[in-house]
């Protein structure tokens, strides 16, 4: 199916997570800092994106992520609330880009860009199963 995704620009999304003990950096590496993990910021991202469009998507379909160009600009401490924003700013004929940020009230923890790619659900997952064949 070829879809055309013009009208998913200026589409925008958003999530919110405490930043708990689990979702530091010193979880998986001890001798680090407490503070809000890199990947956990990019996860945020993610789901912010894929929460801005998943609207705009033909029933069974999502989107997944294929690439993120971000910095981490500032540490948020075990506590803090942090709210991932994504705006679309691009599509392609199977790529959607967004902007992206990470916020800890207003102060801006991170941003970058972020590029997802629409999928039907079923012709993935039928395509995940010949690998295990």
């Amino acid at each position: 199916m070829r879809t055309n995704w013009d009208h998913l620009v200026g589409m925008d999304g958003r999530a919110t997570v405490v930043v708990t003990p689990e979702l530091t950096v010193r979880h998986h590496v001890p001798q680090m800092p407490a503070v809000y993990s890199t990947v956990y910021m990019i996860l945020l991202m993610e789901i912010a994106a894929g929460e801005a469009i998943q609207a705009g998507l033909p029933t069974g379909w999502v989107s997944v992520g294929v690439d993120v160009q971000v910095r981490h600009l500032a540490a948020t401490p075990v506590g803090r609330s942090v709210t991932g924003y994504a705006k679309v700013t691009e599509v392609s004929d199977k790529l959607v880009t967004f902007e992206v940020e990470v916020r800890d009230g207003d102060r801006v923890v991170g941003a970058g860009m972020h590029t997802r790619a629409p999928i039907e659900v079923a012709r993935f997952e039928r395509s995940l199963s010949r690998l295990n064949d």
